[in-house]
């Protein structure tokens, strides 16, 4: 064989590595919360279930229905609630992930990608199951989903994970500076997003000085944008979801440069700090 084949092969079975890596990381990151993986993922079904009954609870109490989308009610809720899971899920995942000073990464070829990447896949595994197992169970015990456009749904879907990840890579390299200030970021925020994330509220419907207060939220964009895609009688006017994916790419680049700072000024005594 020629050098370049020999390269051409290592490639790929460096590659398969790496993949097969993150698939067990991945695997490890879902039994997290739980030693059955079954059990992990319905734990995260009912905190779902909770939030769209909250919040349908709240809404027929508070006399809100007539501000959200022409259409089926309880879709609209769960827009909203599915894609506020997914995003925030996703940051906290990769800011809980295996940081430089963790001892998994005394075992090569574990690096804090490989982590980072595990953390991420396995919350969106979480999340497209349990969404798809209560719309299952809507669609058939319910009444009949239609989602105009589900391709462009789920790309939203997508794009607020893509955001919650890009947050967590940045949080993730500053925690080992300062665990206590990501600490506490990462609970606000995540409360915060109850209420910035819009997902009560309907952007064309908003006033001026009300949208400014959200329009900085990326999944105020995507959560938005989905409504659009899910219901035919609503076309956003005020969101675009380009923009939180331009906040998710430079988060992202922001973010990497940070953690192989941190990775190269790695010490085992930040483990003691935490």
């Amino acid at each position: 064989m020629t050098d370049t084949t020999h390269r051409r092969q290592g490639g790929i079975t460096s590659a398969l590595t790496i993949l097969t890596l993150i698939y067990h990381s991945a695997v490890r990151s879902v039994r997290k919360t739980h030693a059955n993986a079954f059990l992990a993922i319905g734990v995260n079904l009912l905190q779902a279930v909770i939030f769209v009954l909250a919040f349908y609870v709240m809404f027929s109490l508070l006399g809100l229905r007539g501000a959200a989308v022409r259409g089926d009610f309880l879709l609209y809720i769960m827009s909203g609630v599915f894609l506020f899971m997914t995003h925030t899920k996703a940051m906290g995942a990769v800011v809980g992930s295996e940081g430089p000073a963790s001892p998994m990464m005394q075992h090569a070829p574990m690096n804090t990608i490989v982590a980072i990447a595990a953390a991420a896949l396995g919350s969106l595994y979480i999340q497209v199951l349990s969404m798809g197992f209560i719309l299952f169970i809507y669609h058939v015990a319910w009444m009949p989903i239609h989602i105009e456009n589900p391709g462009g749904a789920f790309c939203m879907l997508m794009l607020s994970w893509l955001t919650g990840v890009s947050i967590g890579i940045v949080l993730l390299a500053i925690k080992p500076w300062a665990p206590q200030f990501v600490m506490i970021f990462n609970t606000i925020y995540q409360r915060a997003n109850m209420i910035a994330s819009g997902k009560m509220f309907v952007a064309n419907m908003m006033p001026a000085y009300m949208l400014a207060m959200f329009d900085w939220n990326p999944l105020f964009h995507t959560i938005d944008q989905a409504r659009g895609y899910i219901f035919i009688n609503y076309v956003p006017r005020f969101t675009d979801w380009s923009y939180a994916l331009w906040v998710a790419i430079v988060l992202i680049m922001i973010g990497l440069m940070g953690e192989f700072y941190t990775r190269r000024h790695a010490s085992a005594s930040w483990s003691a700090r935490r």
